[in-house]
């Protein structure tokens, strides 16, 4: 059976904003089955916003355990990363599951996988999904080239630059910010 997936999430930290935006496209085989999917969950009242790439079910699944470690460890989402990705790397029925996540605070973005990897990415910036590259390529440049944009442009103009390329990716964007 053919799986819905394919979506690029950008998550940036620029001059003490911290955003994260997601396209809408799911994607079933080659074929377009949704262009309006909302891949941004807002959590602990805008003090966390995560983003999900892959299976969709296999996404909310995550999300969901993950909101049981923020109860679990008082809120810490860098704690609550770390357990999240060790249980998804041991336990039998999660391990199977083809997804990624980005979760971001006031204080750090982090990628989780099933690798039980949870990576802290260089210049805060973090992406994911099938256009991941593109946008990461875009959010660099613009970092590094154009400091006088919002956190939120870098996140807009990434995913539009991604979309142009990728063919999993489009424009219908929508964009979170972190209330600190």
């Amino acid at each position: 059976m053919t799986k819905i997936k394919s979506t690029t999430v950008v998550a940036i930290r620029h001059n003490g904003e911290v955003v994260i935006g997601a396209d809408g496209q799911a994607t079933l085989g080659n074929t377009v089955a949704k262009s309006s999917v909302k891949k941004l969950r807002v959590l602990q009242g805008g003090k966390i916003v995560t983003g999900f790439a892959g299976s969709t079910a296999d996404a909310f699944t995550l999300l969901e355990k993950f909101e049981e470690k923020l109860g679990a460890f008082g809120n810490n989402m860098k704690r609550s990363a770390v357990e999240l990705a060790k249980e998804w790397r041991t336990d039998r029925m999660l391990s199977k599951l083809e997804a990624m996540m980005i979760v971001a605070d006031a204080d750090d973005i982090l990628i989780i996988s099933g690798n039980g990897d949870v990576i802290e990415p260089d210049m805060e910036i973090a992406t994911i999904g099938s256009g991941s590259m593109y946008a990461q390529s875009a959010a660099r440049a613009m970092k590094q080239f154009a400091p006088h944009m919002t956190a939120e442009e870098m996140v807009r103009e990434s995913l539009n630059i991604a979309a142009d390329i990728c063919i999993y990716t489009n424009h219908n964007l929508v964009i979170e910010k972190v209330s600190g």
